[in-house]
């Protein structure tokens, strides 16, 4: 019942239009007056991040060519202008997929396939529009049909992980109870709208209306490049950052980030333990570590937003700023030549004299699409961590040899001093046992935000009510990455200390810090509260519950639905939101054991071996299920 009325409330918040003062109008409108910015943006990869198969931008061959990887074949075929796939699976299922549309230009391109009413899949073939051939994605996975991770699961489905960013004015409409997707958006690719807000005031404004309050002098929510650098940040990291949506889709530009996001920190298998980037984590987690960014430089800096492009090629774009001209926007720089051989101790022109390959570590992902870290960082070879850009191009010599170069070019250098990385890898390989190094980097103010954010997450296993009375001056942090996560470490806190320290953050003006705070106060009993504070918490729970109602198609939202339960000792919403989590996906196995526990404590013991069964049928090797079985002498 618990779990019914919870589904039914999300299915409300889910469902409810959110309509806005302003309307969209599309980017043709945009054109007839702003014809320069028309020019630039058009053919961009932000004009052309999806696009319809007619509008003729298919780079890849469909002339009856074929592709086969690890037991699946395909063929790709024009069958008098409809373009479509036949998939053999490993399983011997052949389906015909038309192309329902196209994703990016360049170096890649990828297909999306509609594989049920409204549901739209990422092919994970896809066409390098640079050697002109289709490869795999993930060419060392074993996917077959039944896994999460195949093409046709949950995790490559377009309306809930990618469709935000690749449209305009776009609303996921996911309806938990058919499991079907009624999506909608203005316009397919990133058009004006989706970076200036929609544009029916802009056009008031011009037939001199006046206009709304909250809105800028032209009518926009947000007015981007004039000086506002923070909120033109926040406005491309909704997309352009590894993060949590709140939302069921765009937020209206203008929303500051931490209203309409949750910004992942710098986990272990998403970055190195250093802060540079390992897995897609898509630049705003990166730069917010940089100088740079403590320094007030921003995205529109470098980049042109309607090109999508950087400002200028080679070490021109850097020394813009960093030359003994300067630059007169930032007057801190040090004013010194620095594309040079002095500096850079490289040949001219050469691949180690570019001052990305130094300061900008590449990895490729999806194959092909190499991309830059945007920390801006000194290559730090000295640590010992396994990955810096010296040892990027000369792996053979190692980390001693380049930290012994970089000491001789540099022998006076200033920023060769202890780094958050090497507390952060001693976590990472279970070898800290001290948590002084990282409540240290947690209270040092000189270090970066989302830095001192990932030491309190690190310290999770580490909480005392010590270290909850240590860290609560960090709740009020001016950075509200900081003030998200330190809620969680108050849990250890004697019951008063844990609700006095909390409840400010309840009517934090960010909606994360809120929702962080939220859920600390799930295990807080009511009687332990005031009516003032109850009902405070109320809203702060509801704010939570609208955001995961936006997430009910995501396995992982049913594990915190089912942690919840059990927290409220419900065993029977417990099992439903376990349920739906391998029903989503069968593949994760951190579901099953609970569910086979609370088939158990639901309906009996023949109803825990029926599912324990269940599970084996489809993890048949997973070593927690087979301790479970002989547990239960199966």
């Amino acid at each position: 019942m618990y779990f019914r009325k919870f589904i039914l409330i999300a299915i409300l918040w889910a469902t409810t239009p959110t309509g806005w003062a302003q309307e969209y109008v599309g980017s043709e409108l945009c054109a007839d007056c702003h014809q320069d910015e028309t020019e630039a943006w058009k053919g961009s990869h932000h004009d052309l991040a999806w696009t319809e198969v007619e509008d003729g931008q298919v780079l890849a061959d469909f002339d009856g060519t074929s592709f086969s990887h690890d037991g699946m074949s395909v063929s790709f075929v024009d069958k008098n202008g409809v373009l479509s796939a036949q998939v053999t699976e490993k399983d011997g299922v052949i389906t015909d997929y038309p192309v329902h549309s196209v994703v990016g230009i360049a170096p890649l391109q990828q297909y999306l396939f509609e594989t049920g009413p409204g549901r739209l899949q990422s092919f994970d073939v896809v066409w390098d529009t640079v050697e002109s051939r289709w490869y795999h994605l993930y060419p060392e996975q074993d996917l077959p049909p039944n896994d999460g991770l195949h093409w046709t699961g949950p995790y490559k489905n377009w309306n809930a992980r990618c469709a935000e960013c690749h449209a305009t004015g776009y609303v996921k409409n996911y309806d938990a109870e058919t499991r079907r997707y009624a999506s909608t958006q203005v316009e397919i690719g990133v058009g004006c709208e989706a970076c200036h807000g929609p544009g029916s005031a802009h056009l008031e404004w011009t037939t001199g209306k006046t206009l709304d309050d909250g809105l800028g002098a032209f009518g926009f929510p947000i007015e981007l490049g004039k000086g506002q650098t923070e909120a033109d940040i926040q406005q491309c990291a909704g997309c352009h950052s590894r993060r949590e949506a709140l939302e069921d889709g765009n937020p209206v530009p203008g929303t500051p980030f931490h209203d309409a996001h949750n910004l992942a920190v710098l986990r272990p298998g998403a970055y190195h333990p250093d802060g540079q980037i390992l897995d897609e984590v898509y630049v705003y987690g990166s730069f917010l570590q940089s100088r740079m960014y403590a320094e007030g430089v921003g995205c529109m800096d470098c980049h042109d937003p309607h090109r999508a492009e950087v400002k200028a090629e080679g070490n021109g774009l850097c020394t813009q700023c960093h030359s003994p001209a300067g630059n007169s926007e930032f007057p801190t720089l040090r004013l010194a030549s620095y594309d040079t051989p002095e500096h850079h101790h490289h040949a001219e022109n050469s691949d180690g004299s570019q001052c990305k390959n130094c300061h900008m570590i590449e990895r490729v992902y999806m194959g092909v699409d190499g991309r830059h870290d945007h920390s801006f960082r000194i290559p730090r070879p000295d640590l010992g961590l396994g990955v810096d850009a010296c040892t990027d191009c000369h792996a053979e010599e190692g980390q001693p040899w380049a930290a012994q170069q970089i000491s001789d070019w540099f022998p006076n250098s200033a920023h060769r001093t202890v780094h958050y990385g090497t507390a952060f890898a001693a976590v990472s390989i279970g070898q800290l046992d001290d948590p002084e190094a990282l409540i240290a980097i947690a209270l040092d103010k000189e270090q970066a935000g989302i830095v001192r954010a990932t030491a309190l997450y690190l310290l999770q296993p580490f909480a005392t009510p010590v270290l909850a009375q240590r860290v609560a001056p960090l709740l009020s942090d001016p950075d509200p990455l900081v003030r998200a996560n330190g809620p969680v470490l108050q849990r250890q806190a004697p019951m008063p200390e844990r609700v006095a320290r909390l409840e400010p953050l309840l009517s934090d003006p960010l909606r994360n810090v809120r929702i962080s705070a939220a859920k600390e106060f799930l295990a807080i009993p009511a009687q332990a509260m005031t009516q003032d504070q109850r009902a405070v918490a109320q809203q702060g729970m509801a704010d939570w519950q609208r955001s995961i109602s936006h997430r009910l198609d995501f396995p992982e939202t049913h594990l915190v639905l089912g942690g919840w339960a059990l927290t409220l000792r419900n065993a029977q919403a417990a099992e439903k939101a376990f349920r739906e989590v391998v029903t989503l996906d069968p593949q994760r196995s951190e579901a099953w054991p609970m569910l086979v526990q609370l088939a158990h404590i639901n309906r009996g013991p023949q109803a825990a071996i029926a599912t324990l069964d269940e599970a084996l049928s489809i993890l048949p090797d997973d070593p927690s299920l087979n301790q479970l079985a002989r547990d239960m002498g199966r």
